[in-house]
């Protein structure tokens, strides 16, 4: 009797099948990388691999080398074991990670792409979508596994594009019990749902990683401009940003539960990589983002072949959310990522029933990081976040346990979560400061 595919295979053959079978959404990517090669049967290695998955199985391919025998000699890589497999140099494989069975009692089969080098070198580990409705990290993830050559890669690099595949299968940010799985690292394997996919996730994934991007977008009809979020106050954390080409970035620890900072807790490098909007694959974004890892892979030395980035960008050590304090409809005058001085109006807020106009006012020297979409907003909305040129020693902390900016304008669900706490400055807007803000990775 033949088995129907599981859902996990479905998603990684949406997101990986060849451009060719499927409508193009972006530019093809090259196909130097082994993921992409086509096998001598006429069969796509993709499809290759998707059979052998179905049949339980994780098939490697074997690599003519780009680099000379006396260099490999010098630098050997090794077979290195994840998720119960053994993965040789300069091969590539897809696995599975099952964190956890679902009400009917299958597992969940989350495809893990690996890419393992000819060279010895670190683990770069790339995750995507923790929040289920965050798309351009998917892409990102795809674009740049399949365009990796092992022949020139030091080191290994993991690609986990979808986290949360529960939540990304209903289309949802937030797990089926409508918790947040960025808000439980590292976990606990005797605790909740979401705390024991947490700690599986971080015990079978982030514990091999020398290295951490966790690609996220903006949430609940806001954007983010692409900028990086790092606890600059980390010698390590701040070394492997220089790694990076010109992408702001926001200097902050981040909320404890989460992966980025679970996993600088336990020793691992960390940052949070925003880009764009939740829901939609945005081109822009994602060649930002492809291009900010390649640069990174490329300036630490994993990577051959690229010669050239661009100089890094300021990071801004403290920030502010710029709330509404008026119910209307929201019409932005100023765009994502522009540079703004203390008195400009950002946007308006119309009331469609009185006509009445409430200007929301910038309280702050800086750059627009993240912004809410025009839309109806109420008092309390998170309209703006703002970047602020500050010193090093200002670097914001985020609360423990608190919400995301899109949690608190909506009001929390979730028991013994503390309130923000806002000081209103204009009749149209109101300030969250750095030191209350909320995290919206």
């Amino acid at each position: 009797m033949l088995l129907k595919p599981s859902l996990a295979l479905a998603c990684l053959v949406a997101i990986a099948t060849p451009l060719s079978a499927q409508q193009e959404l972006f530019d093809a990517p090259s196909t130097s990388g082994l993921l992409a090669r086509t096998t001598t049967s006429g069969e796509t290695a993709i499809q290759k691999e998707a059979r052998s998955v179905a049949n339980g199985k994780v098939e490697l391919e074997p690599l003519d080398f780009l680099l000379s025998p006396e260099d490999i000699l010098r630098h050997p890589n090794a077979s290195r074991r994840l998720l119960g497999k053994d993965v040789q140099p300069g091969t590539a494989a897809r696995l599975v990670w099952k964190p956890s069975n679902t009400f009917s009692g299958m597992a969940v089969e989350t495809p893990v792409l690996v890419v393992n080098g000819a060279y010895d070198g670190p683990t770069l580990c790339l995750t995507a979508a923790v929040h289920g409705d965050e798309l351009n990290g998917i892409e990102m993830v795809r674009r740049v596994m399949y365009e990796l050559d092992p022949g020139k890669l030091r080191g290994m690099v993991i690609g986990v594009p979808i986290v949360n595949l529960l939540g990304f299968s209903r289309n949802s940010r937030y797990l089926p019990d409508r918790r947040d799985l960025n808000r439980f690292f590292p976990g606990n394997p005797r605790g909740s749902v979401a705390s024991r996919i947490a700690a599986a996730f971080f015990s079978d994934v982030v514990r091999h990683c020398d290295r951490l991007v966790d690609l996220h977008t903006g949430s609940f009809y806001r954007t983010n401009i692409p900028q990086l979020r790092a606890d600059m106050t980390n010698p390590k954390v701040a070394d492997f940003v220089e790694l990076f080409g010109a992408i702001p970035v926001l200097s902050s620890a981040g909320n404890s539960r989460s992966l980025r900072a679970a996993a600088v807790q336990a020793g691992i490098p960390t940052v949070t990589m925003e880009a764009g909007e939740p829901m939609r694959l945005q081109r822009d974004m994602v060649e930002v983002g492809v291009n900010e890892i390649m640069t990174l892979m490329a300036k630490s030395g994993m990577y051959s072949g690229l010669d050239l980035w661009l100089n890094r960008a300021p990071a801004f050590y403290d920030s502010a959310w710029v709330r509404a304090n008026a119910s209307g409809i929201l019409f932005s005058s100023m765009e994502l990522g522009a540079e703004v001085a203390s008195g400009d109006i950002l946007g308006v807020i119309s009331d469609p029933i009185t006509n009445a106009q409430h200007d929301i006012v910038s309280p702050y020297k800086g750059r627009i990081l993240g912004m809410a979409l025009d839309q109806f907003v109420m008092p309390g909305f998170a309209v703006y976040h703002i970047g602020i040129h500050a010193t090093k020693g200002s670097q914001a902390q985020s609360p423990d346990g608190e919400d995301g900016p899109e949690d608190d304008a909506y009001g929390s669900e979730l028991p013994g979560e503390p309130a923000d706490t806002m000081q209103a400055q204009d009749p149209g807007a109101a300030v969250l400061r750095a030191d209350d803000k909320f995290d919206d990775e």
